[in-house]
């Protein structure tokens, strides 16, 4: 056999440009879907049977389960849906995931792709230099198509010819012919495989090549497909592990789906294979176990005819070649349809036990209980980036959980004011504020980084005007913890120049505090939703912030005539001054949110 290095590589790059193709082509449909795909999940998952069939739809769409799976890990994590509703999007995503599977099956063999591929580029790039960011997408899955299929051509180009070496052949002859053995062992190869390169449908494609060219019998192929099931689990699990205890249980309730699947059909397997070449055979395609016998019967019989197979040497009018043609998407069909009745059986009996897998991996993913304020992120995640468009919402839930943080820090900033000076309680308090001004400066570091990760990813234009805005409201809440804490140590100053408020002074702090606390708890119930923002509670706000601006102007001009009255001393007045501006500040902090809210989410304005 001569097979350089070269060849090698040329296969290697095959399976890359297949692999290249899927990325592409999903991650276009992502960009010019990102909206409504998230729109569908959160409306859609409501019950058993919607979550499955969003699933369905999801996969078969985006071409990819784990870049599915993924996701509903992400949204998990994100709070945008329950444990229960992700585990019945995941069985349909195992559905959905085979429509890959007839693409290449049926487009693959039965027509001749080298055909078209070239002229569907050739229309595709136009769309690249579109200003519409949509078409622009759409241009992105086509050539992404366009891609797969080339990879697939080529892949079956560069697969080295083992009819034409008896060594190689003999290994892989040896290692397929163990009975139940070689049944185990492909299927652990299927698994390893999947988990390398990441994507079922790459192994789906190396192995239907292997299976068509006569290599291995058909239920070995199958089994390979069983194991891809198990391997395509590996990408959301990894996704999972910088997660939260929900992801992680999403993630495992994947795994969970798949071995439980695998398990119940190795104790069947041989009876579920001939029930899959039956209804290949009842739809007129054909039995996909006679490609092997043929190709082998043929080595027996013509050893010439047979090696001549494969070289390109036969004519392609042969009749050989055209009987083989037929029997190669007869095993495609088959092994399409293997891998569908597989997924369908599985989904039809696990989606009654949902409440039981949500309780399984909730004894396998234990809550570890740990203290309350302890910095982690409770939504977002390195991990978690494989579709750009769709983490801007569990972005904008961790900008929420940050804003309620800060929220907490205005009321510990409050309670301070009343704290006896140089007392245990006033120490405990200071230190608290200082450990959550610590946290709030890296809860906005990770929180920024991950935005700006998000936006070197494969976005929209929408999507980077949305991650600009997040941005700065990321920005403006650190700014609000930071006056917090300025109120802290304007205390500290205070206490140590042995400075006293009176009742009027601690009146007035309170009052300032009240307004600043309603403006926040405003801009929080604008935050919990910015898609739908009504324009009452923008209203509300910026009355707050003219409240909040009066009243700092009303006491300032106050605090100048209570020192000159003799009411408090002078230097009372300064440390009061400095609190009143601070909580201002706050103020106008708030009012930069909401004005960035308003700004951005107009559109989405109720």
């Amino acid at each position: 056999m001569n097979y350089t290095f070269f060849d090698f590589l040329a296969l290697l790059g095959s399976v890359c440009l297949f692999l290249y193709g899927m990325k592409v082509m999903s991650e276009g449909l992502q960009k010019a879907a990102g909206d409504r795909l998230r729109n569908i999940l959160s409306a859609m998952t409501r019950n058993r049977f919607t979550g499955t069939l969003t699933g369905i739809a999801i996969t078969a769409l985006i071409q990819s389960s784990s870049a599915s799976t993924v996701m509903v890990v992400s949204f998990v994590n994100a709070g945008l849906m329950t444990l229960g509703q992700s585990m019945a999007v995941i069985f349909g995503a195992n559905v959905g995931t085979t429509f890959t599977a007839w693409i290449i099956a049926l487009f693959g063999f039965k027509v001749d792709t080298s055909v078209f591929i070239l002229p569907l580029i050739a229309c595709s790039v136009p769309l690249l230099f579109s200003k519409r960011s949509r078409t622009k997408s759409i241009g992105e899955f086509l050539i992404g198509f366009s891609f797969l299929f080339m990879g697939l051509n080529m892949i079956s180009n560069y697969v080295p010819d083992l009819q034409s070496n008896p060594d190689m052949f003999a290994f892989l002859e040896r290692y397929a012919s163990m009975g139940y053995l070689s049944v185990l062992l492909f299927l652990f190869v299927g698994i390893i495989v999947t988990a390398i390169i990441q994507s079922s449908a790459a192994t789906f494609a190396i192995v239907l090549i292997m299976c068509t060219k006569g290599w291995i019998t058909f239920d070995l192929g199958c089994a390979v497909v069983l194991g891809s099931n198990i391997g395509t689990t590996i990408t959301p699990l990894l996704a999972s592990m910088s997660g939260n205890v929900a992801a992680k249980r999403t993630a495992m309730g994947h795994l969970l789906f798949n071995m439980l699947g695998v398990l119940w059909t190795m104790c069947v397997f041989y009876p579920f294979v001939n029930l899959n070449v039956w209804i290949t055979e009842a739809m007129g395609q054909g039995n996909p176990e006679s490609l092997f016998a043929f190709v082998n019967n043929l080595e027996a019989t013509d050893p010439q005819l047979y090696n001549s197979l494969f070289d390109g040497s036969l004519p392609g009018e042969h009749p050989v070649l055209a009987r083989i043609a037929t029997m190669q998407f007869s095993v495609s069909f088959g092994m399409s349809m293997f891998h569908t009745v597989f997924n369908l059986i599985n989904l039809s009996i696990m989606i009654w036990l949902t409440g039981v897998y949500v309780k399984i991996v909730e004894k396998l993913v234990p809550v570890k209980h740990k203290e309350d304020e302890e910095f982690q992120l409770k939504f977002i995640s390195g991990g978690l980036l494989s579709a750009s468009e769709l983490n801007i919402a569990q972005a904008e839930k961790e900008m929420t959980v940050y804003a309620q943080r800060v929220n907490r820090m205005i009321s510990m900033a409050e309670s301070l004011i009343h704290a006896k000076e140089k007392s245990e309680e006033f120490s405990q308090l200071f230190s608290r504020l200082e450990k959550y001004e610590e946290i709030s400066d890296r809860m906005e570091i990770e929180i920024a980084n991950y935005l700006n990760r998000c936006a070197e990813g494969r976005l929209s234009n929408e999507g980077k005007l949305h991650i600009a805005a997040m941005l700065n409201i990321v920005s403006e809440i650190e700014s609000i913890a930071d006056s917090c804490f300025g109120c802290a140590k304007i205390l500290l100053r205070k206490q140590e120049s042995s400075v006293e408020f009176d009742e009027l002074i601690y009146r007035n702090i309170d009052t300032m505090f009240g307004y600043v606390k309603e403006a926040m708890a405003d801009m929080l119930i604008l935050l919990g939703d910015v898609e739908k923002v009504r324009e009452v509670d923008i209203i509300r706000s910026y009355n707050k912030e003219r409240e909040i601006n009066n009243l700092r102007n009303q006491l300032r001009s106050n605090n100048v005539e209570n020192i000159n009255n003799r009411v408090y001393e002078y230097q009372s007045g300064i440390y009061y001054m400095d609190i009143i501006n601070d909580l201002e500040k706050m103020g106008d902090y708030i009012i930069n949110v909401v004005d960035t809210i308003r700004d951005h989410f107009r559109r989405h304005a109720i």
